[in-house]
């Protein structure tokens, strides 16, 4: 396997995903339980972190509040790196995260809680590379991507990348340079594109570096010399993504559910929502019920409505029983 694939969701995904069945690629898993409420929930909940996963915890909201009229639940994305300061900081009862937590991070939140927090898995996201809707561009290399991106070029090509010609469009393109747009470092997208599409070197300075995942599609959108990254739930009719191959020599492949699943899709991730649970203490109703729903037939309806890829049952299952839910 390349060594882009060896990353968290290819190390831990790929091998189950692979065997899980084809639905799971293309539709919500049909052994996904539908969601039964129960009595006597309500209450107040806060989720603090990923810009990326906003509108789907905004989709998961308004699911549960349909269900639990007493319910209220604010939500604030304004990247990963604010999630785990709220969740040591008691200000919110999840944190949504586009990557895994940094390990200073959990040093951080178990210096003060004595115990680790936990994650649930709660979606796949390929992160697309975009470009503007009538760039004729057919696939770009991680090195490619590197090389356009980044001032270190620590993927390996021995020249910088600065006009669409350099990647092999002629005609109008030839001359044209590339314009670029990307997350912010409150971003956990731009920690994870930084990681393994930037072999973990540095951005050009030039990059347009943008407050949240929708305007880096609307800055591609608006410049036809335009390429950026964002989830690919964000994909608008503006845009286009570019299939990706891991090696100059390898096969390319788009951002949608198949590839992302297989792992064939370079750039692809788990969507985490943090909590903090006491290993010691039974989860409170609230926030147990608030995941369950989350990894209901429902709330993984919601993941594909929101352009990401859902769960099989079988992750649903294991972090369930990790949180004492099952």
């Amino acid at each position: 396997m390349p060594k882009v694939q060896t990353t968290l969701l290819a190390t831990v995904v790929a091998g189950a995903l692979i065997g899980a069945s084809v639905h799971a690629a293309t539709m919500v898993d049909p052994a996904l339980s539908d969601y039964k409420p129960v009595s006597g929930i309500a209450g107040n909940l806060k989720s603090i972190g990923s810009d990326s996963l906003n509108n789907l915890m905004t989709l998961w909201a308004e699911g549960f509040q349909a269900q639990y009229p007493n319910v209220r639940i604010e939500i604030e994305g304004k990247g990963s790196s604010t999630a785990p300061v709220a969740l040591i900081g008691g200000t919110a009862q999840f944190g949504p995260m586009s990557r895994p937590m940094k390990s200073k991070e959990i040093e951080d939140f178990e210096a003060k809680y004595g115990y680790k927090p936990l994650p649930i898995r709660a979606a796949v996201d390929a992160l697309a590379v975009y470009v503007h809707k009538d760039n004729p561009i057919e696939c770009l290399s991680l090195q490619q991507v590197d090389a356009i991106f980044s001032k270190t070029r620590n993927g390996g090509l021995d020249k910088d990348i600065k006009t669409w010609g350099d990647v092999g469009l002629t005609g109008e393109w030839a001359s044209l340079p590339i314009s670029l747009y990307g997350r912010n470092s409150a971003s956990g997208t731009y920690g994870y594109f930084k990681e393994v599409a930037l072999f973990n070197g540095d951005y050009k300075d030039e990059v347009k570096e943008q407050p949240g995942s929708s305007t880096v599609v609307q800055g591609v959108a608006s410049d036809k010399a335009g390429i950026g990254y964002s989830g690919v739930g964000y994909k608008t009719a503006d845009v286009r993504s570019v299939p990706l191959k891991a090696t100059a020599d390898g096969q390319c492949f788009d951002a949608v559910a198949e590839h992302a699943t297989s792992g064939d899709y370079p750039i692809a991730r788990f969507l985490y929502i943090y909590v903090n649970k006491n290993p010691n203490q039974a989860l409170d109703p609230l926030r147990g019920e608030f995941i369950r729903f989350v990894y209901s037939k429902p709330g993984q309806e919601a993941v594909v409505k929101d352009g990401y890829f859902p769960v099989t049952a079988g992750f649903a299952a294991e972090d369930l029983a990790v949180f004492g839910l099952n």
